[in-house]
């Protein structure tokens, strides 16, 4: 099949490209991005007038629930999210059941994702064997299966000698080590940012050592293995000096933070909405204003949709009893975007965070708009003002605080290997 996508303005970071184009796509591959009409004789044309077109998005960080906890969510289910929100690569962390520690559990995975062909969903192997911080896993048969990096998720090592010795195996490898930074002991029991906020609502607080403290100590390792590191979902000022700091040292080493968390603070928890129960936590005002300027600066080079599909249940009951987690597949671009109609950011600065920088941490063919690429492609309505509705989710999850949020630029058509998986 021959389809162009016509008319519309184009917006690729990785080439540098901003301006009204067309793109000519035959089966799966863009094979032209031209500026007038030419010969080309289309199946099919796609009247981009007055829309953004993009690459799909790549979202560094989402639990699809499976395999293990598919009577939440599924592959399947999710994976439509991801593509009504503009998605066509997903990355999801290895905590799993099973755990993604053998080529076995990343073959599931592949195989549903296949199955439901919308999206493509990539795997990050288990650091140690099922997570447990005491055995290193099999880092090489995972890397040949597919694994993008490892990482040990939600499970820190306390060990350091192991953690260390795993850093050196990787580094061997060269995988990506994808850290979800926090001390243990430190978190403990805690379900909100220590401060004023957590004493007054009586809520347990979680420091915000408990994250700056593990960075100090992976960013020591780090260095001292060599190996390529990746923060997930940081969420505290401090921590984006102490990147920057490793950055400018040479280390190679990148982050990515939450959308939820450049959007709210502590203070949104006044009414103890578990809505809004999070990990790692919200955090103040002036760790939101940093964040977002550590995003500008390029400290921070993706926004991730942290995306964790509960169902009602798990959202009931006292504050911290609740289950942390906000179903974010969905509202990952428009929190984006309004970045750029607050001022914060430039609308291709916002895209790069969303595409080719995600991609590029993931050292993958994916984020661009390239002659010869796969075409997938995000087709924006910059001028669709709604209000969110989160009972109206494509996913499983209707776990979401924005309810009523006035939101801009809603997908309007998502391509994935050049066919159309989703239409507004």
């Amino acid at each position: 099949m021959k389809l162009r996508i016509a008319n519309g303005r184009v917006i690729d970071p990785a080439s540098k490209l901003d301006g009204q184009h067309d793109i000519l796509i035959i089966e799966d591959k863009i094979i032209a991005i031209i500026e007038q009409h030419d010969g080309f004789a289309a199946d099919y044309t796609i009247d981009a007038s007055g829309l953004i077109v993009c690459p799909g998005l790549v979202d560094l960080y989402a639990r699809l629930r499976e395999p293990g906890h598919g009577y939440d969510a599924t592959i399947e289910s999710e994976t439509l999210a991801a593509v009504s929100g503009g998605i066509t690569t997903v990355v999801i962390p290895p905590d799993t059941d099973p755990v993604i520690d053998t080529p076995a559990v990343i073959k599931l995975i592949e195989d549903k994702a296949k199955k439901a062909d919308r999206a493509t969903v990539l795997t990050i192997g288990a650091l140690t064997q099922n997570l447990k911080g005491e055995l290193l896993s099999e880092m090489a048969a995972l890397k040949m299966a597919g694994s993008v990096g490892i990482s040990n998720s939600m499970s820190p090592i306390r060990n350091s000698m192991i953690l260390y010795h795993a850093m050196e195996y990787a580094a061997t490898l060269n995988l990506t080590v994808f850290i979800n930074a926090f001390d243990p002991w430190l978190q403990d029991k805690g379900c909100v940012h220590e401060g004023t906020v957590s004493t007054r609502l009586g809520l347990s607080g979680i420091p915000e050592t408990a994250e700056t403290i593990a960075i100090a100590r992976d960013l020591l390792l780090i260095e001292q293995t060599g190996v390529r590191a990746h923060f997930h979902n940081i969420s505290a000022g401090r921590t984006v000096k102490m990147i920057h700091d490793a950055q400018i040292r040479g280390l190679s080493v990148s982050a990515d933070v939450s959308a939820h968390h450049l959007h709210l603070c502590e203070l949104d928890l006044e009414n103890y909405n578990s809505q809004i129960h999070v990990m790692p936590p919200l955090r103040s005002t002036k760790d939101r204003k940093q964040l977002r300027k550590g995003l500008y600066d390029g400290i921070i080079a993706a926004i991730s949709s942290n995306h964790q599909p509960l169902n009602n249940d798990d959202k009931l009951g006292p504050f911290a009893e609740t289950t942390p987690g906000i179903s974010g597949l969905e509202t990952l671009l428009p929190l984006t975007m309004k970045l750029v109609d607050d001022d914060e950011m430039s609308l291709t600065q916002a895209i790069a965070c969303l595409t080719n920088q995600p991609a590029n941490i993931l050292s993958i063919e994916a984020g661009h708009l390239k002659v010869g690429g796969r075409a997938d492609i995000c087709i924006i309505n910059p001028n669709s003002q709604y209000r969110c509705q989160p009972n109206d989710f494509i996913s499983a999850g209707k776990n979401s605080p924005f309810v009523g949020w006035l939101f801009n630029n809603n997908v309007k058509q998502t391509l994935y290997k050049g066919n159309t998986v989703f239409k507004k």
